[in-house]
């Protein structure tokens, strides 16, 4: 990587900012906006070793900022980081950690004033501010008056030019933090130097939403599982009466020319469940889709044999890139064909092979099975790693200082 990273800077003394990616999971066990709880401490856990690395060095302080949810530029209280707060407390009990309880402004000033050495400042939601989406200069300047250097930790948002990682470069140094720079290695690198054989599989409702990552896989894999919806339209262009099954219309002659092009390396599902309605609850069968889909009724997950078959290409690889489940996984009696892939991938990395999750749903199947330990790699950027993949410049890391 050509960009400078927390290693090429001395901290001591210094104002830190850090862009975090605690856009985490919350629950809301008593219905109450105000007693939010983060559900699921990953994200969290995955910046400790920056945010060590810069406190060992006793900086004057370190601010963390992240945004979390949608709140599009208001104050909504179930999207405070507030509850980020409780977590961080007890992962680095031995240093203070203050609530700014804003992002600029005087509760800021506050914050800064009380802040005794080498503490940490955690800022509110970023997003709470429309100036951040829009990359607003003014905002962004206002954020780099709380530091002397800023760190890109947040490779989650590193496909977004928004002001606290691409609008704050303009007037501190940037560089990235491990997370950052470990994200950027493994996809780029083991992605375009695979260990063969490599396998991609793709998941996920539209063919649209990722029609360039799979055409960059398949330049370069060997073999390209599809399931899910994606699964689904790859059967619809075969010519298949898929019935009510969800397919992306818009992309039916874009994945025949695909198919024309790579049809040798694409393995589509064969056998698969069927339920006469999206519902956990629904009548459901299993069928060989060339028996066809009963009428009205919908494809929701891949069956045994196609899971099957899937396997046995996987059992094979030396590398393998997954994003996106292959069946409804949310609905318990769906769930099936993501969790198989799931544990047929911890097998991969058993025998020494390279197991990247590219994000989203396909990694939210890997923590629930309690399997994260079990793959080289879970990228913490869905929309991220896929622009990355795809080979798109990321505008958080072009933002960041050249070495």
């Amino acid at each position: 990587m050509n960009k400078k990273t927390i290693r090429d800077v001395d901290f001591v003394g210094k104002r830190v900012l850090v862009r975090v990616d605690f856009n985490v999971p919350m629950r809301n066990p008593k219905n109450n906006d105000n007693k939010m709880q983060v559900a699921d401490e990953t994200r969290i856990i995955a910046a400790l070793p920056t945010i060590k690395y810069i406190l060992e060095q006793k900086p004057k302080y370190v601010m963390l900022l992240s945004h979390l949810g949608r709140p599009d530029g208001r104050v909504v209280p179930k999207y405070s980081i507030h509850p980020v707060a409780y977590v961080l407390k007890n992962v680095l009990p031995d240093y203070e950690i203050l609530q700014a309880g804003d992002v600029v402004g005087k509760f800021v000033d506050q914050a800064v004033e009380k802040a005794p050495d080498n503490s940490i400042i955690l800022l509110q939601n970023s997003r709470f501010y429309p100036g951040e989406e829009a990359n607003d200069p003014e905002f962004s300047a206002q954020l780099a008056s709380y530091a002397d250097i800023a760190v890109n930790d947040a490779f989650g948002t590193a496909h977004r030019a928004h002001a606290s990682n691409v609008g704050i470069a303009d007037h501190l140094e940037t560089v990235a933090g491990f997370l950052m720079e470990k994200e950027l290695e493994i996809l780029s690198n083991t992605i375009e130097n695979a260990q063969r054989p490599f396998v991609g599989i793709m998941g996920g409702a539209k063919v649209s939403d990722k029609i360039k990552v799979i055409d960059k896989l398949l330049k370069n894999v060997d073999a390209l599982l599809v399931g899910g919806g994606i699964g689904i339209t790859f059967l619809a262009a075969q010519g298949y009466d898929v019935q009510n099954s969800l397919v992306d219309t818009d992309s039916l002659d874009t994945v025949r020319q695909l198919l024309a092009d790579h049809g040798d390396k694409i393995y589509v599902p064969t056998e698969v469940v069927v339920a006469s309605a999206f519902d956990s609850n629904a009548d459901y069968e299993i069928i060989h889709i060339e028996d066809g889909v009963p009428d009205g009724w919908q494809i929701l997950d891949i069956g045994d044999e196609t899971i099957a078959r899937f396997g046995d290409v996987i059992s094979q690889a030396k590398t393998v890139f997954w994003n996106g489940p292959v069946g409804v996984f949310e609905m318990k009696t769906f769930a099936q064909g993501t969790f198989r892939i799931a544990e047929l991938l911890e097998t991969v990395t058993e025998n020494g092979g390279t197991t990247i999750i590219g994000g989203g749903d396909s990694a939210a199947a890997i923590q629930k099975l309690n399997l994260a330990d079990k793959m080289t790699h879970i990228s913490t950027g869905g929309g991220a790693s896929l622009k990355l993949v795809e080979g798109k410049t990321l505008p958080g890391v072009e933002a960041l200082a050249d070495a």
